[in-house]
C-alpha cells in the first residue's frame, strides 16, 4: 500500500489571528502574575511600620499637662517615657510611674500597643497612657 500525501492549506488570515490570539495571551498571563503575583504587604514590611524617631503626645492630668515619648525604630516600639514628670504629679498620680514601667516591660514582647495587659486596679491609668502611645504611634506610621 502507498502512502498517500495529504496537503492541508492553511490560509495567512488563520496564522495571523492565532499569533494575535496566542500574543494577547501571554500579555494576559503575565499581567495576573503582576497584579496577583506580589504580596502588597511584604512590600509595606520592607519599607517599614514606622519612620524613625521620637514622637510625643500630650495628656492633662489635673492642671498638670505631660508629654508622654515614644521612641520607635523602623520595625518596633523600643520605649515610652514620661517628660515634665515633678514630684507634685507623681504624689497626685502614684500609679503612673508603675504603669509606664509595666508597659516598657511588655513593649517590646507585644505586636500592638492593644495587647498590652494589665491590672483592674490601676485600668484608668493604662487606658490614658494607652491612647497617648496611640496618639504619638499615628504620628510615626509611614504613609503610604
Amino acid at each position: 500500500m502507498g502512502t498517500q500525501t495529504k496537503i492541508v492549506v492553511i490560509k495567512a488570515k488563520e496564522i495571523i489571528y492565532t499569533g494575535i490570539f496566542l500574543v494577547l495571551g501571554i500579555v494576559m498571563i503575565v499581567l495576573l502574575f503582576c497584579m496577583f503575583g506580589k504580596n502588597k504587604e511584604s512590600e509595606s514590611k520592607a519599607a517599614g511600620k514606622f519612620v524613625p524617631g521620637v514622637y510625643s503626645s500630650t495628656i492633662t492630668l489635673g492642671e498638670n499637662t505631660l508629654n508622654v515619648a515614644v521612641t520607635v525604630d523602623a520595625e518596633t516600639i523600643s520605649g515610652v517615657s514620661i517628660e515634665n514628670l515633678d514630684e507634685t504629679v507623681t504624689t497626685m498620680y502614684p500609679l503612673l510611674e508603675p504603669a509606664l514601667n509595666e508597659i516598657n516591660s511588655q513593649i517590646s514582647v507585644v505586636d500592638s500597643v492593644d495587647d498590652i495587659t494589665y491590672s483592674k486596679e490601676n485600668q484608668y491609668t493604662y487606658i490614658i497612657l494607652n491612647q497617648a502611645i496611640k496618639n504619638a504611634l499615628e504620628q510615626a506610621e509611614v504613609k503610604k
